[in-house]
């Protein structure tokens, strides 16, 4: 792991990318107006989302494209692309989605909360408009529970928010101690494990819109199905960390 200052602050934009060519172009545009590299992690396109994607970096130096073979899923691209910025010298890297749902605006907030404090994972928590599925709306909340149940603790608000800051060496780290799924279930997974090992965590709202010409990859059944597996795991490895847990949460009611 590469030694770096705790006053070096370099980041860039990490965005996954399957199938989503619709809105991609504005979005990397949008981003590089304000000022920021990108690490796009093309994870198996298609051949029309590939010629858009090559159209894009052709004429952008400041755009790493990194290409799985195959579709290995959501967060297989954002390890992916975790490790290419600790490798190009990056210290944070905003993830940021490539279907239009992330408020672009929020960039700078985020940015500017992951400069205030280098060390924490920011985190992004919905604020929906009308255009959020209802049945998706109320599904989160299930999570939410089994979240708040391995974790002993209800202080986070949601783990299933892409729109993130990481901090490259931590998160470098923690994914190569642990075992941390490569689809869906990514988000909420590494962000349990990160409240586990004890480090820092900020929350920021962010607005999130579901565009009507939007394409989600989400497979009702198999990505459910490895939800539920990736919370009755980390259900058992609450057991195991109870005791630690439980003073954690009893030095935190002292304070």
């Amino acid at each position: 792991m590469t030694n770096v200052s705790s006053n070096f602050f370099a980041p860039c934009a990490l965005i996954p990318v399957y199938n989503h060519s619709l809105v991609l172009a504005n979005t990397c545009k949008t981003i590089l107006a304000k000022g920021l590299a990108i690490i796009l992690v093309d994870d198996g396109s298609n051949e029309p989302c590939k010629k858009i994607i090559q159209s894009i970096i052709s004429s952008n130096e400041k755009i790493t494209l990194i290409e799985h073979s195959t579709n290995r899923g959501k967060g297989a691209a954002i390890k992916t692309g975790i490790t290419a910025a600790q490798q190009l010298g990056f210290s944070h890297a905003i993830q940021v989605d490539a279907d239009g749902q992330h408020n672009l605006a929020d960039i700078e907030r985020f940015i500017g909360a992951a400069n205030k404090a280098p060390n924490a994972l920011i985190l992004g928590y919905p604020a929906y408009d009308e255009s959020v599925p209802r049945h998706r709306y109320y599904a989160r909340y299930l999570t939410h529970i089994w979240i708040w149940i391995n974790t002993l603790s209800t202080s986070i608000k949601d783990t299933m928010c892409g729109f993130r800051v990481y901090p490259i060496q931590e998160s470098s780290a923690l994914i190569a101690a642990s075992t941390i799924g490569d689809r869906m279930e990514f988000d909420s997974e590494f962000v349990v494990m990160w409240y586990w090992s004890g480090l820092s965590i900020a929350q920021h709202e962010t607005d999130v819109r579901y565009p009507q010409d939007g394409i989600s990859h989400f497979r009702l059944l198999k990505d459910n199905l490895l939800i539920s597996k990736m919370h009755a795991k980390l259900f058992f490895g609450m057991l195991w960390r109870l005791p630690k847990l439980l003073q954690r949460k009893l030095v935190m009611a002292g304070k």
